[in-house]
């Protein structure tokens, strides 16, 4: 029989968070870095948490070139090739402690994995991107992963329960990707009907890893640095952004005009111009369950980063956090119908 769960799930759209007293003077005093020791790793991280989504798009070595700079991540999209990878890690050494090489979970995925993770040994971060983290087959991947590179810290996903969660850490996983459909370019909800609202789900997931020492990374539904503050409010030890960097100098694709305007495409990675680009095509077995959009060219990725880390400061400033981790601490979210005056848009 099915079953359903009456108790109130929240997405960003739905709270703010409330205000309290703070002996901050300015927004300049809130510290962003975080430091991590991962649970099945062992490695320890340092920086500010904040990720680019690997996407073709988005995930590109531009990116994690102008991310670096401000101690942000890079999950790499998994479309480069070793040489590319070599080349890149010759060009940049800086970068590598701040950059995952993707996969899938495909055996070509895994060797190519191998490959780059054998003539770069600099990089320690994997990240294992299923749009479907359920799947048996994706835990026993998550263990074969951990068992052929135990030193290295594993991301895996996407889910978005606190029982899987733990299932992964236990697997193997250091930080788990939590989310599945709230992406601005994801149509798996409307495709299939799953889903579930990103910040209760970053709350739920959150405890559960935590109470296994693990970490979890929210992975889509961010549409401006209020969001980005409230997913650390809730508990997040990282977060991914796809949308939010999209259509700068750094993001993947050509800049075109059109009515003037300048624009960059931007697709989720299972819309029929990923599936087309890199698989040949959609598989006559699945549907596509990602959408493809023009976005107007924002420039370069260093003023949009500056607004986010200065809205994070500044959600900091009004709950009295001095630090990033003490966020969570001090966050109280209130339920509301409407989030801002629209009357000018």
């Amino acid at each position: 029989m099915p079953r359903i769960d009456n108790d109130v799930k929240l997405d960003f759209k739905d709270v703010l968070l409330r205000p309290k007293r703070s002996t901050l003077k300015t927004r300049s005093e809130v510290d962003l870095l975080r430091s991590f020791v991962f649970r099945n790793s062992k490695q320890s991280y340092t920086g500010i948490p904040i990720v680019a989504a690997n996407m073709d798009t988005v995930g590109t070595f531009e990116m994690a070139r102008a991310l670096n700079k401000f101690s942000l991540f890079t999950a790499v999209h998994k479309h480069y090739t070793l040489e590319e990878w070599k080349e890149f890690a010759i060009n940049n050494p800086d970068c590598l402690q701040n950059v995952a090489v993707s996969a899938g979970t495909g055996s070509s995925d895994l060797e190519k994995l191998a490959a780059i993770l054998e003539h770069v040994p600099d990089i320690r971060y994997i990240c294992l991107d299923v749009a479907n983290g359920y799947s048996e087959h994706f835990v026993q991947c998550v263990k074969n992963v951990r068992k052929r590179f135990p030193d290295h810290t594993i991301m895996a996903g996407n889910v978005m329960t606190g029982e899987m969660v733990e299932e992964l850490i236990l697997a193997g996983a250091d930080i788990v990707k939590v989310g599945i459909g709230p992406g601005s370019v994801c149509t798996t909800r409307i495709k299939t009907g799953v889903g579930y609202p990103q910040l209760s789900a970053i709350i739920e997931c959150a405890d559960a890893a935590h109470g296994l020492n693990g970490h979890i990374m929210s992975d889509g539904g961010c549409t401006c640095p209020g969001d980005v503050a409230k997913a650390f409010g809730a508990g997040a030890d990282f977060i991914m952004l796809g949308g939010m960097f999209s259509g700068h100098t750094q993001s993947g694709g050509e800049i075109f005009e059109k009515n003037g305007k300048k624009y960059k495409l931007f697709y989720g990675m299972s819309s029929d111009t990923a599936m087309r680009k890199h698989d040949g095509g959609v598989a006559d077995y699945r549907a596509s369950e990602g959408k493809t959009v023009e976005v107007e060219f924002k420039g370069d990725v260093q003023e949009t980063i500056q607004d986010i880390l200065g809205g994070v400061r500044s959600t900091c400033t009004y709950v009295g956090a001095a630090k990033l981790k003490e966020l969570s601490r001090r966050t109280t979210f209130i339920r509301v119908t409407q989030q801002l005056n629209p009357t000018f848009k």
